[in-house]
């Protein structure tokens, strides 16, 4: 996710907009629905630990294997990023998003758009082995808007 993702918007900078905005949103939605398509049998597709948190505390996961998922995730975006780096050592902000508002205003437009985004994973997921036929549909739609819109303001 962090690779192609952020790998988006990278090369969006380095092609002058070629991506476009809209293709960024795309791209993160895309790979977080094949993401689940491909992992979810396996391991839930967890890409995010703020998903691995959500399910422990729902229930529908097992506490002994949060820490192992989570240094899982870590070590896959930190390896994303290394790579991207090496790829566009002249990038400054390596796909970081730059709010335009404030800090109060960014907090909570993405307050609101992770809570719709967990929203959604809670209640398509089946938490430890994702098999539903549209989650991967719905989660991957919910994580464009998400793009869409924090990338926008």
């Amino acid at each position: 996710m962090v690779f192609c993702g952020t790998g988006a918007i990278v090369i969006n900078q380095h092609s002058g907009g070629a991506i476009t905005h809209a293709g960024i949103a795309i791209t993160f939605g895309l790979i977080v629905m094949a993401m689940i398509y491909t992992l979810g049998s396996i391991s839930g597709a967890h890409l995010n630990p703020a998903v691995t948190i959500a399910f422990t505390l729902a229930n529908r996961f097992k506490l002994k294997q949060v820490l192992p998922y989570i240094i899982a995730q870590l070590a896959g975006a930190i390896l994303a990023s290394l790579i991207l780096k090496y790829l566009f050592p002249t990038n400054e902000t390596l796909g970081a998003t730059l709010p335009a508002g404030t800090a109060l205003q960014s907090f909570i437009l993405e307050f609101i758009l992770i809570f719709f985004l967990m929203l959604v994973i809670i209640n398509v997921a089946t938490g430890s082995k994702e098999q539903g036929m549209f989650a991967g549909l719905a989660i991957g739609s919910t994580c464009f808007i998400r793009i869409h819109v924090c990338r926008t303001y």
